[in-house]
């Protein structure tokens, strides 16, 4: 095993004992590694290299500088296509019109990803489900993509064309080449992310993330208090490590007990009933989430460690450092929708796929968003499997929600029952719809869908069919009518005042 994991790893060997003493493949060691080497120089950063004491062209550089290490430890030469994909992207920006910009970037950005995830699965090792250098690419393409859609809002649309958020996020200059590697190139974003926004990062370079813009919550009395005081991460980033050091430990105690591919084997179909499967897949699944809870929150930890994911303050006065986060796992363990499950599972990702496909698509925004999910997350069919078996869930979920769920909020026992019901149809079809993520190969998933007979791919279609479901257009149309009927009664009100105030 440890010569296939060496081989496999393009980064250095340096812990190759150590992956052989604990039986992990080299690259994850490296990974892992890197990411507690970043939080030990986040915290160095935060101390020494404080805005207070530093210029932001000295935390640019060392910020960059440590990426680029973390990277070559980690992936070797490999290393080099971030520096590639961001200076193509960057010449893009330079020497084109403002006006398609943003166009031909997002298509030479996510082309360039494409290409490495082709060349990396069909020509050097397919199958390699471990973490890669395409990896790092995906957080840089979203970044990067994020970005030019920022600069196009902010340099070339009114304030009226453009929503709340995206007033927030617009750029009014552009990018030096040295903040822009440096947003992209981190030591604390550059393996796992989270993805943040350009605004968001300069403004924790230069020392102002805590002041009001940058504040969620900055209005009230409670917040005026801590707003002059710079809050510690201390706390949060405590917490945070103690939640991956329990992902970890659940994780490697059950991912190995529970392996997702029994759910295809011949004889556990055979021989095991059909109730029982559906409780091991779930189970499976639940399995698997760990590891990804582990890697999320490492790298929100990391961000928090160096001071950047301040996000205000709760009603007590304790500081909140959830800006950045990707994941809350009470709202996937509870979910009782699907939306819900999706909001709270790779909370950034799910914002950039917003920011730049759902809210600027001008037709079927949810099936473009769902396509776009696939296409940057690779080439494996099981991809596009998951992706396009979501959209059908999406659409059966928002039916059920709009022409069911009212029936239920008449009384609390009935919403307990309600909650109870979707929660377990919520696990159950997100469960049903991920397998072929984690199989990758479309005989396997196919196999899978054969073995449970599409039932979910029908129950989905049956319940589109025959449920009605507001397009999002007659959504805001009618959320607008609301508006104005409420701003008409309220001038009416307003009126009798009146008149009552000059009768008397």
């Amino acid at each position: 095993m440890a010569t296939q994991t060496t081989a496999s790893c393009t980064g250095s060997t340096l812990l190759q004992p150590l992956s052989e003493m604990i039986n992990l493949p080299l690259d994850q060691v490296n990974f892992v590694a890197c990411q507690l080497f970043a939080l030990l120089m986040a915290f160095w950063f935060r101390i020494y290299l404080h805005p207070s004491k530093t210029s932001p062209f000295i935390r640019h550089v060392v910020a960059t500088l440590l990426g680029f290490y973390v990277g070559l430890f980690c992936f070797g030469w490999y290393s080099l296509h971030f520096l590639l994909q961001s200076g193509l992207s960057y010449s893009v920006m330079v020497f084109s019109g403002l006006e398609h910009m943003h166009k031909y970037c997002f298509i030479v950005t996510l082309g360039y990803l494409i290409l490495c995830q082709i060349t990396r699965v069909y020509v050097f090792d397919y199958g390699m489900y471990s973490a890669d250098f395409t990896g790092p690419m995906m957080v840089i393409t979203q970044k990067i993509t994020s970005l030019v859609f920022e600069i196009h809002d902010g340099l070339t649309k009114r304030e009226g064309q453009l929503t709340p958020s995206q007033k927030y996020l617009a750029i009014s200059r552009m990018p030096s080449l040295l903040e822009y590697l440096s947003y992209n190139c981190n030591f604390m974003g550059i393996l796992a992310g989270p993805t943040c926004s350009y605004n968001d990062y300069m403004a924790f370079i230069e020392g102002t993330c805590y002041q009001p813009r940058h504040l969620e919550n900055a209005n009230g009395k409670e917040n005026g208090r801590h707003q002059q005081i710079e809050p510690s991460p201390k706390n949060a980033v405590i917490s945070k490590l103690c939640t991956c050091a329990i992902s970890l430990a659940i994780y490697l105690s059950l991912c190995k007990v529970l392996p997702v591919e029994d759910t295809i084997d011949d004889d556990f179909v055979s021989s095991t009933p059909f109730h029982l499967q559906v409780v091991y897949l779930y189970l499976a699944m639940l399995a698997l989430r760990p590891k990804y809870y582990f890697v999320w929150t490492l790298a929100d930890a990391i961000n928090n460690a160096a001071g950047f994911g301040f996000s205000g303050y709760n009603k007590d006065g304790s500081p909140r450092w959830d800006m950045i986060s990707n994941v809350r796992i009470p709202g996937i363990e509870l979910a009782t929708s699907y939306k819900m499950f999706i909001d709270n599972w790779n909370i950034q990702t799910a914002l950039w796929l917003k920011r730049v496909c759902y809210e600027r698509c001008p037709i079927n925004p949810t099936a473009a968003t769902f396509l776009l999910s696939a296409m940057w997350h690779g080439v494996y069919p099981g991809y596009y499997l998951t992706f396009f078996t979501g959209i059908s869930m999406t659409m059966a979920a928002r039916a059920i929600r709009h022409n069911i769920r009212p029936h239920f909020l008449v009384s609390d026992s009935y919403k307990r029952i309600y909650d109870v019901i979707t929660w377990a149809g919520t696990q159950v079809a997100i469960s049903y719809t991920v397998v072929p993520f984690v199989l990758l190969a479309v005989g396997p998933s196919l196999k899978f869908y054969r073995s449970w007979y599409f039932c979910l791919h029908l129950v989905c279609v049956l319940v589109v069919l025959a449920l009605p479901v507001k397009s999002r257009c007659q959504q805001a149309k009618e959320e607008q009518d609301s508006l104005q009927d409420n701003q008409k009664e309220h001038k009416r009100t307003d009126n009798n005042c009146n008149q009552k105030d000059k009768a008397t």
